[in-house]
């Protein structure tokens, strides 16, 4: 889940290495709770965009890099630059207020969207 150049690749790693900490029961619960697969696409200062994908709706749940591959859709596409990403993961940026500011876009289901804060803590 790590791409050379893209700050964000630390917060998926974090996020990664926290699905495995869990416990089976506890992946499950937290698929419960979100129920979505979330496609991120995210900009570096570069202008290169990449592309991870969060399943919370299926099994365990997973993170894998790349976008969600047809026929299979992401619930939610979320579009933020690099250093956005990272400050709404850090709590520094408030997702909502990133949508409100126009540094987050997004297509789909805006109450899974709001989601994401809770996925990113």
């Amino acid at each position: 889940v790590v791409v050379d150049g893209f700050q964000a690749s630390n917060v998926f790693k974090q996020i990664e290495a926290g699905m495995k900490a869990s416990s089976p029961q506890q992946r499950k619960d937290n698929v419960q709770k979100v129920k979505g697969v979330f496609q991120i696409d995210i900009k570096n200062a570069e202008g290169k965009q990449q592309s991870w994908t969060l399943d919370m709706k299926n099994g365990e749940g997973s993170l894998s890099l790349g976008a969600i591959k047809p026929p299979k859709k992401a619930d939610v596409v979320i579009t933020v630059n690099d250093q956005d990403f990272v400050d709404m993961s850090s709590g520094k940026l408030n997702g909502q207020k990133a949508f409100m500011q126009g540094k987050l876009k997004f297509k789909g289901s805006m109450m899974l969207a709001t989601k994401l804060d809770t996925v990113l803590k």
